[in-house]
């Protein structure tokens, strides 16, 4: 591919139309603002405004399918600091084993930063053991709005339901003692504030961070998305001729 690529390169020809264009019309998206009341209760604004300032070149992020597909897509990435997610097949609950092999990969060299919803993490939780049993240092942010929230904004129902977990005990359930790891669960920017501390100071921990959040506070891209794909799901199928 990288001969393909070479060969590639020297017959086209480079046209920014498309890049200037982008640039006229770009608007920069406000940043979240801070609230500077540790007390308030989390919201997801509040959340990625912090988890923003975690992001340097020695960091890497994955987003899970749901919210964090379009909550992630703001970052703004410091130069070196990869980023993964994935659309193409929407797949719930990718991103905890996806993590697994990410963090081996990049062990040693930047610290991964995951962020899964509640019920994408009950369908592969069990890959975090393997990260315990392995020593990886990796973040991972649990965001607990009680249920597939992404399933909600397209057509809500009993089946977006989920079983609460006692989440931070599951890990230390699979640490069972002996593992490095540190779990806590946060329910306002200053718990959060001061989880995210810890986990700094603690670099070959494997931090695992509990967000409570209000099962209705989502972005405004999942709303909109919510809505279209409810509207396509809606359509009558095709007669066939």
């Amino acid at each position: 591919m990288r001969d393909v690529l070479d060969a590639l390169a020297k017959r086209v020809h480079k046209n920014e139309a498309s890049f200037v264009n982008y640039k006229r019309m770009f608007v920069p998206m406000a940043a979240p603002p801070q609230i500077n009341h540790p007390e308030l209760k989390l919201t997801t604004n509040v959340m990625f405004h912090h988890i923003q300032g975690m992001l340097t070149s020695e960091t890497a992020v994955l987003a899970e399918t749901g919210d964090s597909w379009f909550n992630g897509q703001k970052l703004k990435l410091p130069e070196g600091c990869s980023y993964e997610f994935q659309m193409q097949f929407g797949s719930i609950g990718w991103s905890v084993g996806a993590s697994l092999g990410m963090a081996c990969a990049l062990k040693g060299q930047k610290r991964l930063i995951s962020l899964i919803g509640d019920g994408s993490f009950q369908v592969t939780a069990q890959d975090v053991s393997t990260m315990i049993r392995f020593g990886m240092n990796n973040i991972i942010f649990l965001i607990n709005n009680d249920g597939y929230a992404i399933e909600v904004e397209i057509h809500d129902g009993p089946y977006n339901n989920i079983k609460m977990w006692n989440y931070c005990a599951v890990i230390d359930a699979f640490s069972n003692g002996a593992g490095n790891v540190f779990t806590k669960k946060v329910k306002t920017e200053g718990d959060l504030v001061e989880a995210i501390k810890i986990a700094q100071q603690r670099p070959e921990s494997l931090c695992f961070i509990e967000c409570v959040l209000a099962r209705d506070d989502c972005s405004g891209e999942l709303l909109e998305w919510g809505a279209r794909v409810a509207a396509a799901n809606a359509r009558p199928p095709a007669k066939l001729s």
